[in-house]
């Protein structure tokens, strides 16, 4: 096994070094949970364990008439930025009338799978708890082994946009709770709702190179501006044991393949903008997988958003021939174009009765 990068062997240190000093003034651990998924095999779930003062809890999580997690509104804005990760801590995840145990990793995230867990399609709960700490509910997704359908979302640009340069939209994101500044991209979500209508049961996933400690903001966004909710697989800043910086393009082409493994009957729609590597990446993954794709959409953006999407104002632009040879690839400036063109193509589908729809969590 090679030796970790001098990057993650500083971080280390400075992580052990505070959690020393913090754990000596009294700070335990803290449970934040995140939406998770899964199928009627396993299930994937998905928390971090930070420190936090004990004479100072946080308030109790909400929930709703069906008993779905609502996200405490404390967890906003910069403190969830500022965070002491908690490593190596044990974590025990209850599903139902069993237990599964893990740890924590070196940025205190939790990414535990468990198998024969007996949950049902839909919106369900587990509970996870480490050393010290009363268990805290998390949300999971269970897709149905009839499903076909899926959606993957980029967030950034394609969802929510900021008008901002994008090397600030997440501190955007993480420090200002609202602002006019930042708005749903139009159309987006009443296309996601028409696809998701046609398709009961079908997941949608979030996948963006953000970092994690943005995932209460950017869930609470998500549901005011009517997007459905799903899981957001986002990423941990910082050193690696690899170099000083992660990829966000390896990031989210790792996420696309374990969930065209974790979904082996699922194909998926892919949704990016083209103001960054989204077209050439989906384009990539539909070569390789081109029976794992429904479809590619890409919003356009502006002549504005396209200079603020870039550093130092470049704008680089799609590579020619990044579309795809073996899936249709679709282009407008926002939802309702694309909704359009998904509907000439026949790939929207007949909206099914209310009643038949899953449930949700809502945020309150």
């Amino acid at each position: 096994m090679s030796r970790p990068h001098a990057a993650a062997i500083i971080e280390d240190a400075i992580n052990e070094q505070v959690e020393r000093v913090l754990r000596g003034r009294g700070w335990g651990n803290r449970v934040v949970t995140h939406i998770g998924y899964g199928t009627s095999t396993y299930v994937r779930v998905f928390a971090r364990i930070v420190l936090g003062r004990r004479d100072r809890p946080g308030p109790p999580q909400r929930q709703d008439a069906t008993g779905a997690l609502a996200p405490r509104r404390s967890d906003r804005g910069w403190r969830v930025f500022l965070t002491a990760p908690a490593a190596g801590v044990p974590v025990v995840v209850t599903i139902g009338d069993r237990e599964v145990h893990g740890r924590s990793d070196r940025g205190g995230h939790v990414d535990l799978v468990a198998h024969d867990h007996g949950l049902e399609p839909g919106w369900q709960q587990v509970t996870v708890s480490a050393q010290g700490t009363d268990p805290v509910p998390a949300d999971v997704f269970i897709v149905g082994d009839g499903v076909t359908h899926g959606i993957v979302s980029d967030i950034d640009d394609t969802v929510i946009t900021t008008m901002l340069p994008r090397p600030m939209i997440a501190a955007w994101n993480t420090f200002v709770r609202r602002s006019a500044t930042r708005r749903a991209v139009s159309g987006m979500a009443p296309m996601y709702r028409r696809l998701l209508a046609a398709h009961p049961g079908a997941p949608i996933v979030y996948l963006s190179t953000g970092a994690w400690n943005t995932t209460p903001t950017l869930t609470r966004f998500l549901v005011e501006g009517g997007y459905p909710l799903g899981p957001l697989l986002m990423t941990d800043w910082g050193a690696t044991n690899t170099g000083w910086f992660r990829s966000g393009q390896e990031h989210k082409r790792t996420s696309l393949h374990r969930l065209a493994r974790d979904f082996p009957s699922i194909t998926w729609l892919l949704v990016g903008d083209d103001g960054q590597h989204d077209p050439q990446l989906y384009a990539e993954f539909a070569e390789a997988r081109p029976d794992k794709v429904t479809a590619i959409c890409i919003r356009q953006l502006t002549a504005t958003e396209q200079v603020l999407s870039h550093p130092m104002g470049r704008i680089e632009g799609p590579q020619r021939g990044w579309a795809s040879r073996q899936v249709p690839t679709f282009l407008a400036p926002d939802g309702h174009g694309l909704l359009r063109l998904l509907d000439q193509a026949g790939l929207v589908g007949e909206p099914v009765a209310a009643d038949e729809q899953p449930s949700r969590p809502s945020v309150t």
